[in-house]
């Protein structure tokens, strides 16, 4: 066969989608990708953005002959013909989904005299994939961790960086600041997610999937917890620069007076004072001579990774150790063993959360991972 299309509006592009293009090009000289605006539902993100993740999706695969065509004003069966392809191919995972997608096709051929189409069935891993259920994993502690392992990475960064633009903009109150403010704050939320920061290629944990979890976790400390709308909006400024210089080796200051430093630049609030004691009590040579009230918070967000389930904490100890690629194994083990059974002391002793929420939750969770990391890095 020579051009086979597939269609659907992949917002977002998931695995399962890659999957159903892969089949497509095993029986397809050339798979056209006919994206649907379809103007009565509300995408996350706008049809030229989609085509761009689509796009990078299937460069990362090193797919040379997929081609994405946006399709507006026209059904996607009739569409396909217009662009010399005879044949769809959908994917069925349900019986459900077999009785819809059959009425499609009868419609396709029958009424729209479009392009017929060929039914592929999934393996079972991506069998319950889709992008209503990717949607449905946003917001709760740890979703984007879940959310990785279902879409490709373009389509992945793509959501993380649309969350924590919302997210950003709701911290500066974007819908009352005028127009300087915001321009100003678009400039260093473009610095903080970008290369020389959180979104840096070296940064394997301290990297943007660790903004996400200490917002989401800052969210549901709010939550559980109804502070002062102030003081959750202290903590957050403080999370968002506290790791936003990240360097081995840098001369000078350390990287949380860096980070101190840079949020003092940043003139980003009327008061910075709050947050850059904050930012400071993460670096453990200053944290001691700080007593500020939301010191325990700040610190408890920032160790809340130590407590998650087994495949969040691996993937955050593999994280670390490629960030600290540059030391060898042995001495790697013994750093990390004992920056480990340090944590270990204090959490033992009730000392690891100061505040109380998160000890509640986390500390026994804590301890457990960090020995089982141990015990991993001796055998």
């Amino acid at each position: 066969m020579k051009k086979i299309g597939f269609s659907g509006t992949l917002d977002p592009i998931t695995n399962g989608h890659m999957w159903v293009i892969g089949e497509a090009r095993s029986i397809a000289d050339e798979v056209v990708v006919f994206l649907s605006e379809n103007s009565s539902k509300k995408p996350k993100f706008s049809a030229e953005e989609r085509k761009s993740i689509i796009d990078l999706s299937c460069a990362e695969e090193g797919w040379d002959n997929v081609q994405v065509v946006i399709v507006k004003g026209d059904y996607t069966a009739r569409a396909a013909k217009k662009h010399g392809a005879d044949c769809l191919i959908r994917g069925i995972r349900t019986t459900a989904d077999f009785d819809y997608e059959n009425l499609i096709q009868q419609t396709n051929v029958d009424v729209l005299q479009g392009a017929k189409t060929i039914f592929v069935m999934p393996p079972r891993d991506l069998g319950s994939v889709s992008s209503s259920f990717v949607k449905a994993l946003e917001g709760p502690i740890g979703w984007n961790w879940i959310m990785k392992k279902f879409v490709p990475g373009p389509a992945y960064h793509a959501w993380v960086m649309s969350w924590l633009r919302a997210e950003w903009e709701s911290l500066w109150d974007y819908a009352h600041a005028d127009v300087p403010a915001t321009a100003h704050a678009d400039e260093w939320f473009a610095r903080l997610t970008g290369a020389t920061a959180y979104g840096g290629a070296t940064r394997h944990y301290h990297n943007l999937d660790h903004l996400v979890h200490g917002l989401c976790e800052i969210r549901a400390w709010a939550a559980n917890t109804a502070p002062e709308p102030r003081d959750v909006d202290i903590v957050k400024q403080a999370f968002w620069f506290h790791d936003a210089i990240y360097e081995h080796g840098a001369d000078g200051l350390s990287n949380e007076e860096g980070s101190a430093q840079l949020w003092l630049g940043s003139s980003l609030s009327h008061d910075m004072a709050d947050a850059v004691e904050l930012i400071r009590a993460t670096d453990h040579f200053q944290e001691q001579s700080i007593a500020h009230r939301l010191k325990h918070i700040m610190l408890s967000v920032d160790l809340a990774i130590l407590a998650q389930d087994d495949e969040v904490y691996q993937n955050y100890a593999r994280g670390i150790r490629q960030e600290f690629g540059h030391v060898d194994d042995v001495e790697y083990v013994q750093r990390r063993c004992g920056v480990l059974r340090h944590l270990c002391r204090k959490a033992e002793a009730g000392l690891l959360f100061g505040d109380a929420y998160f000890s509640e939750h986390y500390n026994e969770r804590a301890i457990d991972n960090m020995q089982r990391e141990m015990a991993r890095l001796a055998g």
